[in-house]
C-alpha cells in the first residue's frame, strides 16, 4: 500500500492511496467568522493549498456538514467537481446532488478503471459527551482497506471523542494509520467535543502500533490543544515515535506496519 498525506488545515486532508485522490472535510475558506444557530466559530488561518491546486479527487470523506469547522463556503462548491462525497444519512438528504449517505458499518467501493479498487467503510462518532447527539448531530468516521497484499486498514475518526464506538473500531479493523481529529474542541460548555490528548492516547493504545497522524488541531480559535500538546503527550509516555505531525502544504509519504507485523 502506498499512502500520502498532505494536510490543508484543520480538518482537510488529501489523501492519496493505491492510486486513489481523497479529501477530507473540505474547508478552503479565508480566515473569518461563523454564526451557527448556537456557537459562533473563527478561523483563524487559511488553507496551505487552495481547492485549484488540489484538483480532482475520486471521493471526498465528508464526516459531517452541519459545522463551518469541518464544511465551510469554499468547501461546498468543491464537493461538486468530487466524483463522490461521502457523509452521513442526514448530510447526504441536506446536501442533495450527488452527496451519498452511509451508515456506520455500512462499505462502499471506489473503482479504478485499470481494476484498483479500495473499500471504504463508515464509522461510528461521537461529537462530544454522551447525550451530545441532539445538539452536535450525526457524524461518522472512515476505514480504508486497500486490496494489496501485506496492507493495513486506514482510520480517519471524524469528530468524535474517546469512546465505545471508536474502541469498536479498533476491534473490527486492526488499522496501520490513524487519523484522530485531536484539538480538544471547546464550544458549548466545559466539555470537549472532539479527542483531546488523553482521548488521542487512547486511541493510540487501542491501535498499539499503527502510525498517529492527527488532523483538525489547528487554525480555529475553539481548539484547545495542540499538535505541540501532542507531542509532549506521547514524548514523556514513550511511544513519541509513532506520531508523526504533518507540516502544512507538504505531501508526506506514511510507512505503516505490515500485516503481518506483531502488535
Amino acid at each position: 500500500m502506498t499512502l500520502s498525506i498532505t494536510l490543508i488545515g484543520g480538518p482537510t486532508a488529501l489523501i492519496e492511496i493505491d492510486g486513489f485522490r481523497l479529501l477530507t472535510d473540505p474547508t478552503f475558506d479565508a480566515p473569518g467568522a461563523y454564526q451557527l444557530p448556537h456557537v459562533r466559530l473563527e478561523k483563524l488561518s487559511g488553507p496551505a493549498l487552495s481547492a485549484e491546486a488540489i484538483g480532482k479527487v475520486d471521493a471526498v470523506l465528508l464526516s459531517h456538514d452541519q459545522h463551518a469547522d469541518n464544511l465551510d463556503h469554499s468547501g461546498k462548491d468543491f464537493l461538486t467537481q468530487a466524483k463522490r462525497v461521502l457523509t452521513t444519512l442526514a448530510g447526504a438528504k441536506r446536501l442533495g446532488h450527488h452527496a451519498e449517505g452511509l451508515a456506520p458499518w455500512a462499505t462502499t467501493e471506489l473503482t479504478g478503471s485499470d481494476g484498483r479498487s479500495l473499500t471504504i467503510t463508515a464509522t461510528p462518532a461521537r461529537h462530544g459527551p454522551a447525550g451530545i447527539e441532539p445538539l452536535s448531530g450525526d457524524v461518522i468516521g472512515f476505514v480504508l482497506t486497500s486490496k494489496k497484499p501485506d496492507s493495513r486498514p486506514v482510520y480517519i475518526s471524524g469528530d468524535t471523542v474517546w469512546y465505545d464506538g471508536v474502541a469498536e473500531v479498533a476491534r473490527r479493523f486492526r488499522a496501520g494509520v490513524v487519523l484522530p481529529f485531536a484539538g480538544a474542541a471547546q464550544t458549548r460548555g466545559p466539555f470537549h467535543l472532539t479527542m483531546d490528548t488523553n482521548d488521542t492516547i487512547e486511541t493510540a493504545r487501542a491501535f498499539p502500533d499503527a502510525v498517529i497522524v492527527p488532523l483538525h488541531s489547528d487554525g480555529w480559535a475553539h481548539f484547545r490543544q495542540s499538535g505541540a500538546d501532542l507531542r509532549a503527550s506521547f514524548d514523556t509516555l514513550g511511544f513519541g515515535a509513532r506520531l508523526r505531525l504533518l507540516e502544512p502544504g507538504v505531501a508526506t509519504v506514511i510507512e505503516a506496519p505490515h500485516a503481518q507485523t506483531s502488535s
